[in-house]
């Protein structure tokens, strides 16, 4: 669905999904496909209300009386699903006999690949997009200290992590399906694989203890680690060292496979470059392969206590056999109990103490963790009228499908970049650096993360991998934001420059906060992504879009180019702006833009500085 809704193209759309094609889909599966609208692009994806709604409803501990009420509703307003067929602007047809087992990888959630082809594809991938040359491709390197080695697509990572699929019960006693039949038979993870369980609702430990599964995952390694993000979001933790350094000494190229739904560049952790998202019970036996490079589906994952080669399709449980366990073991009276007081939070969060009042947070100036963010700093009743941007420097030309994980990393951090620095200026410790979206509530942290992906390509650099540009008019190549800053004290306004789809991915509000923070007035691009688009306006900067096949490219920009951006005194939805070329020879080009200020409620933000300080202004003019 991923792949056919990015392919169409439905950034700005709703999509809802029908046919008769549902009399066969569970709520959760189409929780999973709902949930995955940022990676599709469209606005949001939804299911119509059916009968299965209702049942999910009543499973899940809702009040009675609600549950007659939203059928009630559902049916008077014509949302109930009844046979009849909305009309559509437009439509894809999906026959759901030709969904195949499938992963996506190793870059982005729709590049989707047939489970039978994985191991031919990575193989193509590993030379092709990955950078390995083809002579290094079976390069062993040994591990110290370890009776193994490890090579280019060996799994080091298997994470049934806690995002879209990890509440759902078949795909989650599938998964321990799977440990309990390898358990029966002796396998065990391959040593390099480190494993981890994050389930998404406390329920899940519940109805998988009640079956007896988790003590078969936790045999195979896959305890229990938490209950929220955990690799999905660069949250699983640091590899064993000696695994690490084998990899960065070797410059291998390192799997990672988990139930997630994004596997954006240098999301899942520092040391893996090729990601894989996969179901649940398949994440559990590419543990077992150890690798990517092997058909799954026909070669041996390993050997049973008698030697004798066991494959896939014997540990793979039957519809029957998991739909029996979720009957048996899956009830209302666990959602009421887990979630009956869930507000009162356990007994760590009951016993923080809070100083000042209920209503005002105390800021401690010594916090790492949480300060007062700059974005109020001088702010009078009225806005200041708006001035066009001119003199502006370029603080990086990007590519496509730049996503939000590439402008703010919510990964970890190492000791040599800029947000590592200022943790160890205060004297904590790499091991407690924890991660960028840990520190969220930081806004050094983050502005100091901000393009700080490790696997970013700024275009004014050649063959520099990392959140790095170049400052003019001296030439220094610095991170950016060392160079951000340096702009900041000379009173010089940035721009960036970027391809299509900028923006993809998670709606996170600290791609654009960053953005903002770093002093970047205006982005433009071939096209961007909904969200991400609609954040920029939010935080009071302009998002432009190039015109009849312009691009960054057909503009040979470089990178110590001025620009200005004219035309801002009487702002617009939707209107042609004009930018100015200034060259380092001197000459100078126009262009003309579309500003992507769409509405006339975000021009009002815009001429605000954005919508925290529209909103702020409004709510003291009402007091």
């Amino acid at each position: 669905v991923t792949q056919m809704l990015r392919k169409k193209g439905v950034v700005g759309k709703f999509v809802e999904f029908y046919g008769e094609g549902l009399d066969h889909l569970p709520l959760a599966d189409r929780a999973t496909i709902a949930n995955m609208a940022p990676e599709y692009g469209a606005t949001c994806g939804f299911f119509p209300v059916d009968q299965i709604t209702l049942d999910y409803l009543t499973l899940s501990g809702r009040d009675e009386h609600r549950i007659k009420l939203v059928e009630a509703y559902a049916k008077a307003q014509g949302l109930w699903r009844d046979g009849t067929e909305p009309v559509f602007s437009d439509t894809l047809e999906l026959d759901m006999s030709s969904v195949e087992p499938s992963l996506a990888g190793p870059k982005r959630p729709q590049d989707r690949v047939a489970l039978s082809k994985a191991a031919s594809a990575f193989a193509t991938e590993l030379t092709k997009s990955l950078g390995v040359p083809a002579n290094d491709v079976g390069v062993k390197a040994e591990v110290t200290g370890k009776n193994f080695s490890i090579t280019h697509g060996d799994v080091v990572i298997a994470a049934i992590t806690s995002c879209t699929n990890t509440s759902n019960p078949s795909v989650l006693v599938a998964a321990g399906l799977v440990a309990r039949k390898a358990r029966a038979l002796g396998l065990k993870p391959k040593p390099w694989v480190k494993t981890s369980l994050a389930p998404g609702s406390q329920v899940v430990t519940e109805y998988l203890d009640k079956s007896g599964l988790s003590a078969d995952l936790d045999a195979l390694g896959f305890e229990t680690v938490g209950y929220g993000c955990t690799t999905c979001i660069g949250n699983s933790g640091p590899l064993d060292d000696a695994i690490a350094d084998a990899i960065e000494d070797n410059k291998l190229v390192a799997v990672s496979v988990l139930s997630g739904n994004r596997n954006f560049e240098g999301r899942v952790h520092p040391n893996v470059r090729a990601n894989y998202l996969a179901s649940p019970p398949l994440v559990v036996a590419y543990a077992l392969l150890g690798t990517m490079t092997k058909d799954i589906t026909t070669v041996a994952i390993g050997q049973d206590q008698t030697g004798r080669d066991v494959f896939l399709k014997d540990i793979w449980p039957t519809t029957k056999e998991i739909a029996d366990i979720v009957k048996a073991t899956l009830t209302r009276a666990m959602f009421l109990d887990r979630y009956g007081d869930v507000f009162k939070g356990g007994p760590q969060w009951q016993a923080i103490e809070v100083e000042g009042d209920a209503e005002t947070y105390r800021w401690s100036g010594s916090s790492t963790y949480v300060k007062n963010p700059p974005y109020f700093e001088g702010m009078t009743m009225e806005p200041a009228p708006v001035t066009d941007i001119t003199g502006a420097r370029i603080l990086a030309l990007l590519g496509d499908s730049i996503t939000t994980d590439h402008i703010s990393p919510a990964g970890s951090f190492k000791k040599a970049t800029p947000a590592g620095e200022y943790l160890a200026d205060r004297q904590i410790l790499p091991k407690d650096f924890n991660s960028y979206g840990s520190r969220r509530g930081n806004h050094e942290i983050m502005m100091r993360g901000t393009f700080a992906n490790i696997r970013i390509r700024n275009e004014m650099l050649d063959n520099v991998e990392g959140g790095y540009t170049r400052h003019y008019p001296s030439g220094d190549q610095l991170p950016i934001y060392d160079a951000a800053m340096r702009y900041k004290a000379e009173a010089v306004p940035l721009v960036a420059f970027v391809g299509r789809e900028y923006g993809t991915g998670s709606s996170r509000d600290w791609a654009a906060k960053g953005t903002m923070l770093l002093g970047i007035r205006a982005v433009i691009a071939e096209s961007f992504e909904r969200i991400h688009r609609s954040n920029l306006v939010g935080m009071g900067i302009l998002p432009l879009v190039f015109k009849d096949g312009m691009t960054r490219k057909t503009l040979e920009l470089k990178g110590d180019e001025t620009i200005d951006i004219l035309g801002l005194e009487h702002l617009s939805p939707r209107m042609d702006i004009e930018m100015l070329i200034h060259r380092a020879n001197g000459s100078t080009d126009k262009a003309s833009l579309l500003c992507r200020v769409d509405t006339k409620d975000e021009v009002m933000y815009y001429e605000n500085g954005g919508i925290l300080h529209y909103v702020l202004r409004n709510m003291a003019k009402a007091a």
